[in-house]
């Protein structure tokens, strides 16, 4: 295992301090830090050093659609982008619903070595919606699951909602909802509004996702379990989880990179690469989520990685899947978005995509303060640096960005997971 003595970062964004990483941990944490013999220094002068960097949403697609993204690939895509650590959904196939297809995402994930893989259990058998998958199971798996989510669909059912509310309790569980009333979005493409109208593009409401997120609020005050909603993104969305969170209630939200940057407008280039789900929302949406990510309503940045191959996307916008890649522009969006204007500091940075991610996905290797003792889970940034997004340096096996031709600023310099590099320079260390 190799060592590391880094120089002159600034933690966190604020003091500039050195950190010497062996045996895994960060053995020390100060000025003037002398290397002992054989250890490498990194001149980290202008950087910023964030604990590693904790997805609690990401697809990964294996097994079964690995012309998308492999655990290897999604993976080493999340390394360079800053993560230590992501949350693999479990829309694969066969999907994620038992103890035998988690452990196999999970020790993938080990094998590939780029970020640690915690598989996400679904909540119903093959995500039907119709019957409890075996979240004891999987609970007790080597791959030790404590979230679990249908995401793609809805736990529309408010009996089952409830049930799977009362069964993760047991064990401290959490499940995840995609909150999308499948009653209200047949056939829906866009945000529903005057511009779905122009564009004769069926919309998505709002309130379908308003009115299952105020469902499982109720739900979740009568059981006293946790519940964490997927990829929020309007305006009433935002009110209701505040209000929740004043009554003192365990739920929790995340926020997409995408959702807090760009708006339904995009979608009048019928440009199947800004069909998403949920979809891209208004100008007040954008705002509310923004202030939501500032004051802690929204608990985190999430990226909701959905890789796609060609065939996917290259096509009319009807027709098309619905989803963005994210593992390698959250950091620099969040940066453009938040930081840049103020909303928040690099120190909330860390709260939202490092510490809170590890505390809702019960990782406690993950989303340490850097001081003394903890795991060298380390992301070095450059925040200076503008970069142009160019689909063809993605990592991930899939080109879906829509951040394309845009210019971002941030660049993640080095990534290590325990102390070993994951990436060096920008570029993945093996």
């Amino acid at each position: 295992m190799s060592s590391y003595l880094i120089t002159g970062a600034r933690i966190v964004g604020g003091e500039v301090a050195d950190l010497l990483l062996d045996n895994g941990e960060i053995v020390a944490v100060g000025t003037n830090l002398e290397a002992p013999a054989g250890v490498e220094t990194i001149d980290a002068k202008g950087l910023i050093a964030l604990p590693g960097l904790v997805d609690l949403h990401t697809h990964l697609r294996e097994p079964g659609r690995e012309d998308a993204e492999t655990v290897l690939t999604g993976s080493r895509a999340a390394a360079v982008g800053g993560f230590t650590a992501v949350f693999a959904m479990a829309n694969t196939d066969p999907v994620a619903d038992t103890a035998g297809v988690v452990e196999q995402v999970w020790r993938l994930g080990r094998e590939g070595g780029y970020a640690d893989v915690f598989p996400i259990g679904a909540v119903t058998v093959g995500r039907q919606g119709s019957q409890l998958a075996e979240l004891g199971a999987m609970a007790d798996s080597a791959a030790r699951v404590r979230v679990f989510s249908d995401d793609g669909d809805c736990v529309w059912d408010a009996a089952l909602m409830r049930r799977a509310l009362e069964y993760v309790k047991a064990f401290g569980g959490v499940i995840a909802q995609h909150a999308q009333e499948p009653r209200l979005t047949q056939g829906a493409q866009m945000n529903e509004g005057a511009l779905s109208g122009v564009l004769g593009l069926t919309g998505w409401p709002s309130v379908a996702e308003e009115a299952i997120i105020a469902r499982d609020v109720l739900l979740n005050a009568h059981v006293g379990s946790k519940l964490h909603i997927c990829h929020l993104s309007t305006k009433g969305s935002v009110e209701i989880v505040r209000a929740a969170k004043a009554r003192g209630l365990d739920v929790t939200a995340e926020v997409t990179p995408h959702h807090l940057l760009l708006t339904e407008d995009l979608a009048a280039s019928y440009n199947p690469v800004y069909k998403v789900n949920p979809p891209l929302r208004t100008k007040e949406d954008v705002e509310a989520v923004r202030e939501g990510l500032a004051d802690g309503t929204i608990d985190i940045v999430a990226t909701d990685h959905a890789p796609h191959p060609v065939e996917d996307k290259d096509c009319e916008w009807s027709a098309a899947s619905p989803g963005m890649i994210g593992l390698e522009t959250a950091l620099s969006v969040v940066q453009h978005a938040m930081v840049d204007t103020k909303l928040l500091t690099w120190a909330d940075v860390a709260d939202r995509m490092s510490n809170r991610p590890a505390e809702i996905g019960q990782v406690g290797d993950h989303g340490r303060p850097l001081e003394a003792g903890a795991p060298a889970n380390v992301v070095l940034i450059d925040p200076a640096v503008e970069r142009t997004v160019v689909p063809a340096e993605s990592k991930s096996l899939s080109r879906n960005t829509p951040f394309e031709g845009m210019t971002l600023p941030g660049r993640v310099v080095a990534t290590f997971l325990r102390g070993t590099p994951t990436v060096l320079d920008g570029m993945p260390a093996r």
